[in-house]
């Protein structure tokens, strides 16, 4: 008994271990992640004609770019809720304006949360079955096609860059790279139809199955239901890079299209691509980001760290912040 008693309490004091040891890593990555930024605006500044003067200039000349991408807003959101009440019927059926109330509280309670796990307990509150948390597993699955959809635009941006200025396709560095980029794609739409296959599999693994059910559902989904999810993913991804679009012109960016879609895409693949703590965490790696791959093209990079921070503003503090009047009532009724 005493045996038993100190091997729980070694895996306890292991497992804590191991997250503390996860926490540090991402610290310490969010760490050197904001130290570059903060070295990189240093010296953009020496070189940039940004000033409060041609801050005011942008809120008064270019006030349309500004008002369609406030304007996007609820549209970007509104396919995540569509995309949502779309998921949750093997579930749960509820209206549209419950799925978007849904998606608000699940952003407000992940604005906090690390990797924003907080918008999978926020959508399963606002529902009313007692087996509720079995959506765990709709939830993770809209939010890998909306990767996907991410990875897939992306790998053509970092394509773009890579070959334009660094190294020629021709070449077998070239043609491997975009072998590489063709296979993890050819790799991540694979994995995502055969979802069904890897719950089997699951279920075959002791430890695991009891933590099958929570995930089970992603097997119930036909093909074409995951088809739809993805061009609902990559109708949100179209919405939410036109956002940046308009905000860069209003600050000022104006460039070909092309190089407006492959600066966008290729911003939004790093910041995915890095686990972050919480959504203040995303301040650094976009940001970063976009004045990596716009200043490649010439651009002022505090031109477009302006136009990044006014679309994090736009698009995930300011509906964080709505999602608040959902919230307090929400744990209000559930604690009665």
């Amino acid at each position: 008994m005493n045996h038993e008693v100190q091997k729980y309490k070694q895996s306890g004091k292991l497992l804590i271990s191991r997250r503390l040891l996860v926490v540090a890593g991402k610290l310490v990555v969010f760490g050197l992640t904001l130290n570059y930024l903060r070295l990189s605006i240093l010296e953009a500044s020496e070189n940039s004609m940004f000033s409060w003067a041609t801050l005011r200039q942008i809120w008064e000349t270019n006030g349309v770019a500004l008002f369609v991408a406030a304007a996007l807003l609820p549209v970007n959101w509104g396919i995540e809720a569509s995309k949502w009440q779309y998921l949750s019927k093997k579930i749960e059926t509820f209206s549209y304006l419950e799925a978007y109330r849904a998606v608000l509280v699940g952003l407000t309670l992940g604005f906090v949360t690390p990797n924003r796990v907080g918008d999978y307990a926020g959508r399963i509150l606002t529902m009313h079955k007692e087996d509720r948390a079995d959506a765990i597993g709709a939830i993770l699955l809209g939010r890998l096609c909306q990767l996907f959809a991410t990875l897939l635009v992306g790998s053509g941006a970092i394509g773009y860059f890579v070959f334009k200025y660094y190294l020629p396709l021709a070449s077998p560095v070239g043609l491997s790279i975009a072998a590489a980029l063709l296979l993890v794609n050819g790799w991540a739409l694979a994995l995502l139809f055969s979802f069904q296959w890897a719950i089997g599999l699951l279920e075959r693994v002791s430890f695991l199955r009891r933590w099958v059910h929570y995930f089970a559902v992603i097997g119930k989904y036909s093909p074409e239901e995951l088809r739809n999810v993805l061009l609902i993913s990559l109708a949100r991804y179209l919405v939410f890079m036109g956002q940046f679009i308009a905000l860069l012109w209003a600050f000022g960016i104006h460039l070909t299209l092309p190089e407006y879609v492959w600066g966008v895409a290729g911003t939004f693949l790093m910041k995915s691509v890095v686990p972050s703590i919480n959504a203040l965490a995303d301040i650094g790696m976009r940001e970063l980001s976009a004045m990596h791959f716009f200043g490649l093209m010439g651009q002022d990079p505090l031109l477009v760290l302006g136009a990044s921070l006014s679309l994090w503003t736009l698009n995930i503090a300011l509906p964080s912040a709505i999602g608040l009047i959902f919230v307090l009532p929400l744990k209000l009724s559930n604690s009665q």
